[in-house]
């Protein structure tokens, strides 16, 4: 399904995109995304896991569910068949605990993703300048020490490349103390593809990719948030 049509139909239901429909509309602007499948029953998730591989990370999807790990909707190193079907089961049990009445579509099903920095990629609609991209420091480090820099689309592979050297935890992403550094220019195509997206569909609100996993061949978007 085409990015156009995915979100015309989250319209429909007055809701923002839910994390399969957010990781179609980023592969088709050319940011990577994890390969994962959508389970609905124990059993399908016990099949799946297999299919992506062990271990697995699992989320809920639930156009209710905001904050999916204080609401006990994701469960990491899952080491096989078995241990999926027993966490889409848990998982279920906890988010309807947690949010009565929410609406759960399934389980994501994910391999986990190691080997790389932490970063955070976005796009938020200003009233006055339109669309600005957004980069820095990731995970953990995003509300600790807000190292995060804007660009206003459209963004230029130029403009990407010189944005990502603008924060302060480049040296972290260039290579530090031995590490390999980073693919910039896989990271410098997330933003790109960040700003044709935000110029392309002005019905997103909101882009928020956090983490990205910045690594030495590629950049990967682990989880992604797209409101309407």
């Amino acid at each position: 399904m085409k990015a156009k049509e995915i979100i015309a139909r989250a319209r429909e239901d007055n809701r923002s995109l839910l994390e399969p429909e957010a990781y179609a509309v980023l592969a088709e602007y050319g940011i990577p995304v994890l390969d994962h499948r959508l389970a609905a029953s124990p059993e399908e998730a016990s099949k799946l896991a297999a299919e992506v591989g062990f271990p697995a990370a699992m989320k809920v999807v639930s156009p209710d569910v905001i904050h999916k790990s204080d609401s006990g909707g994701v469960k990491l190193g899952i080491d096989s068949p078995a241990a999926a079907a027993a966490a889409f089961a848990a998982i279920n049990q906890s988010v309807s605990r947690a949010v009565p009445n929410a609406r759960i579509e399934g389980v994501l099903i994910v391999p986990m993703a190691t080997g790389g920095v932490e970063v955070i990629a976005g796009m938020v609609r200003d009233p006055q300048f339109g669309p600005a991209v957004m980069f820095g420091l990731g995970g953990i480090f995003v509300e600790i020490l807000k190292d995060v820099a804007f660009e206003i689309a459209p963004v230029s592979a130029e403009e990407a490349g010189r944005l990502v050297k603008s924060i302060k935890g480049w040296p972290l992403l260039a290579g530090a103390r031995g590490s390999k550094p980073c693919d910039l220019d896989s990271l410098c195509s997330v933003i790109t593809g960040l700003s044709r997206l935000a110029l392309e569909l002005p019905e997103v609100e909101e882009i928020d990719l956090n983490p990205v996993l910045a690594g030495p061949d590629k950049a990967l978007a682990l989880d992604a948030r797209i409101l309407l």
